[in-house]
């Protein structure tokens, strides 16, 4: 372990593994494991306890929180208590990880975006910078979020309802997109930029607008660069994923 000595606290009830570095003014409450070889970055809360903390901290309980191996967590991130984070999990800035939220393997989560808690995120999921998603949202595994897309869970604001969006794996959203409660997007599917999502998104559509309508089949789409099909993306990007070096189509057959 390898701490700085300026304002630290670190529960006597937290785990801490090999080769971890904690930077100054960070706080690791109880309850929190935080597995070998992390950084976790200056200003960052680990472990934030809930709401009843504050009000009976001598008979409160902090739920179990893990930073698994190999992350790093940027500095004035808060994440917390009953998160779950996987290997390799990195973040920007000023991120907000809400309590019982799931993060799969090999995530990447941009600057100030927030999560809303309940969520559920699969592995090699890359959230951008300024995203926003709602409570009780579930993303499988290598879905791609960019700048400044919000995910709803209200279909009747102000209400106790909590309907979070589902998106399958290998979607595409793109920037400024609204995505409305409860909604369903497609695998391999694309969601143009500044669209208003209100359907159900099927599998290879590309659906564009407010509100968003199909546009095309994904397959359809040609790269500006080659002039040949640029989707299934997997087949024509690799950077960070797990069949960089290989390619996907060799990857997949491994996986089966």
């Amino acid at each position: 372990m390898k701490f700085n000595n300026i304002g630290i606290s670190i529960s006597s009830k937290a785990t801490i593994g090999n080769n971890v570095r904690i930077g100054d003014h960070t706080t690791i409450y109880d309850n929190v494991v935080i597995e070998d070889n992390v950084v976790i970055a200056d200003h960052c809360i680990i472990g934030e306890p809930l709401s009843n903390y504050y009000d009976n901290p001598d008979e409160y309980e902090n739920p179990v929180t893990v930073i698994s191996k190999n992350s790093l967590i940027r500095s004035f991130a808060i994440i917390y208590c009953g998160c779950n984070i996987g290997q390799s999990f990195s973040t920007g800035h000023r991120v907000t990880i809400r309590e019982n939220t799931k993060i799969g393997n090999y995530c990447r989560v941009g600057t100030l975006t927030d999560i809303q808690g309940f969520c559920k995120i699969g592995d090699y999921c890359w959230l951008h910078s300024n995203v926003h998603i709602g409570q009780g949202s579930n993303l499988n595994n290598f879905v791609f979020i960019y700048p400044y897309v919000v995910l709803t869970n209200d279909p009747t604001p102000p209400s106790s309802t909590c309907n979070g969006v589902f998106i399958d794996e290998y979607a595409q959203i793109a920037v400024s997109s609204v995505i409305l409660p409860g909604i369903r997007i497609g695998k391999h599917s694309l969601i143009g930029a500044g669209s208003i999502v209100g359907k159900d998104v099927e599998d290879f559509m590309l659906v564009v607008g407010n509100p968003a309508k199909e546009i095309k089949k994904v397959t359809e789409i040609k790269s500006r660069e080659t002039g040949e099909s640029h989707y299934p993306w997997p087949f024509r990007f690799e950077r960070g994923m797990p069949w960089e070096g290989i390619g996907y189509e060799k990857w997949l057959k491994n996986q089966r």
